[in-house]
């Protein structure tokens, strides 16, 4: 067994256990004298200074200044989604019968549910004479269309 005898003067400080500490204010040389890196004078400079961080200086400040918001309303509530048909689609889909309605749409699987709202767009041309019942938005390309095929809209 080996002894190793550990004395004050043999003691080493482990490499980066400790940084050297910065002393500010200890002259020029030292390259944090003078302002010791607060600058030039302020409250910023003095000693046990403390600003909130939405301090302005004085003037009266944004969150201030906002009016107040009461309340959220998300997005999808204030807008109205519409679920959007062209007649191209109606025209060439073969299970389409004489009456198209909400119910009508969501067996042949156009709609998900006879609560969604439909809006029936005039792209492409209509050859039958389809009568629409509870839809709540036409195109006014659609309704021309539905008008010369012989349709009609309820």
């Amino acid at each position: 067994m080996i002894m190793i005898h550990m004395k004050l003067h043999s003691l080493v400080r482990s490499k980066g256990l400790k940084d050297k500490l910065n002393r500010r204010g200890r002259g020029n040389a030292s390259g944090r004298g003078n302002f010791s890196g607060r600058g030039c004078n302020g409250q910023k400079a003095r000693s046990g200074h403390s600003m909130k961080p939405f301090f302005e200086g004085g003037q009266t400040s944004v969150v201030q200044r906002m009016p107040k918001h009461r309340g959220f309303k998300r997005y999808y509530k204030l807008v109205e989604l519409y679920e959007v048909l062209n007649l191209a689609t109606l025209e060439k889909d073969t299970r389409v019968t004489d009456i198209v309605s909400k119910p009508v749409l969501v067996e042949l699987g156009y709609l998900h549910s006879t609560e969604d709202k439909v809006k029936i767009l005039g792209n492409g041309e209509l050859t039958k004479a389809l009568s629409f019942e509870g839809i709540e938005q036409f195109s006014d390309s659609a309704k021309q269309k539905i008008q010369n095929a012989g349709g009609n809209i309820k």
